[in-house]
């Protein structure tokens, strides 16, 4: 099998339009919850957001591009647009058919979609369509204009499952890598569902905050008081690159991409089974694959969203795979950013190579009260980030519909 290594990031997402932005709001525990201003959400159940505030597309679009294209694609672009640059790849030097975009994204162009809709609604006697409303809308959109963007003709498609989608993208994208059918990929994803009809449904399966008068402390995991997760939105970038190529081209390597895993819970449409048992399988398989024994570890990010169920359920697999850890310690990143649902596993990933390259992990922050049925033997790291070295890292990403995902990362 081909070794898999990361040689770019790029993300535009609620604490940073570049990931040096990011990484310094995520490691000084800055929060980004706020009041929704996307919509008056004035007579929703929950009221705040974690929006991607003052973005500007023509940093990396062209009027075109954002003319047909729906706001999770222009977040798509703008991160694959900053990855690239960053991997600094000269594509004159690499076939383009070997060269592939694989992007996730939960909802796709859920803005798209109903802004079409209530047009139609309000006059049905004289439909009018916008003639970009489908291409718009599509999932698979995001990978289609990368590719354009880049003339990239390799692999290309757009995996989808649910929140656990990053992941999927990232360890679809790492496969075939290492089957020798591509040289270098744009993966990740990018969400923008920030929307009435999103939000209101995810409200009506009270899955969501009402901590609405106190935004700033609404994301609380394995806080006592946690109510529900915050909606995020943006999106992550990765360049994923077969290890040879990367150094004949003396590229900059963050980390070697080392293992990936997917399960499913067979439980429950929207509860994660409690005691763990697919996510604890995911773990261990992707660390096998990896290479790298459980007291090897040094940190997890934690898909933990801030609901009663989710953040118990991970927590007691976690205990389940690591067991008394001296050396492993874990923390929630969308205590800061939110969840931000199927680009979630895509940010979470960038976290994950940043603290193997600088030695922190990231604070969980808002913890006021531990809720007491958190197991004691896996530290997770509250309200201040913690600096120790780091030479592995994982990163797990759950699912409605009980799709389970694990990415491992390590030093190289």
């Amino acid at each position: 099998m081909k070794r898999v290594v990361v040689t770019g990031l790029g993300t535009i997402n609620p604490l940073g339009s570049n990931v040096k932005e990011f990484w310094s709001n995520i490691t000084t525990g800055k929060s980004a919850v706020s009041k929704v201003t996307h919509f008056d959400a004035t007579h929703f159940r929950t009221q705040v957001a974690c929006e991607v505030k003052n973005f500007d597309p023509l940093r990396y679009l062209d009027k075109s591009e954002i003319k047909r294209s729906d706001l999770f694609t222009q977040y798509a672009l703008y991160s694959a647009a900053q990855a690239m640059e960053d991997a600094n790849i000269d594509l004159s030097t690499i076939d383009p058919f070997d060269f592939g975009v694989i992007w996730g994204t939960g909802q796709g162009g859920m803005q798209t979609f109903e802004n079409e809709v209530e047009k139609y609604a309000s006059n049905k006697h004289n439909p009018r369509f916008n003639p970009f409303f489908i291409p718009k809308l599509l999932v698979n959109m995001a990978s289609g204009l990368i590719s354009i963007k880049f003339g990239l003709q390799g692999i290309n498609y757009t995996p989808v499952s649910a929140c656990a989608t990053g992941n999927s993208a990232i360890m679809d994208a790492f496969n075939y890598i290492r089957l020798g059918k591509a040289k270098a990929f744009i993966t990740g994803g990018s969400e923008a569902g920030i929307t009435p009809a999103s939000f209101g449904g995810f409200a009506a399966l009270k899955a969501m905050t009402t901590r609405n008068n106190d935004p700033q402390t609404a994301s609380r995991p394995f806080d006592k008081d946690r109510d529900g997760f915050v909606m995020g939105e943006g999106g992550a970038a990765l360049i994923l690159e077969e290890y040879e190529h990367a150094k004949a081209r003396g590229a900059k390597i963050y980390a070697e991409l080392a293992g990936a895993a997917m399960t499913a819970d067979a439980y429950h449409i929207t509860s994660p089974h409690p005691e763990g048992i697919g996510a604890s399988k995911a773990m261990l398989l992707a660390l096998e694959e990896a290479g790298i024994k459980a007291e090897e570890l040094d940190y997890i990010n934690l898909h933990a969203t801030s609901t009663p169920i989710g953040d118990l359920s991970e927590i007691n697999a976690v205990s389940r795979v690591f067991g008394q850890s001296e050396r492993l310690h874990a923390s929630s990143t969308k205590s800061m950013i939110g969840h931000l649902l199927g680009a979630a596993g895509a940010i979470e990933a960038i976290i994950c190579i940043k603290a193997i390259n600088d030695n922190i992990v990231p604070p969980t922050i808002n913890m006021v009260e531990p809720d007491p049925e958190i197991p004691q033997n896996i530290p997770i790291v509250f309200n201040q980030a913690l600096n120790k070295e780091i030479k592995t890292a994982m990163s797990n990403a759950f699912g409605f519909g009980g799709h389970n995902s694990t990415i491992v990362f390590r030093e190289l």
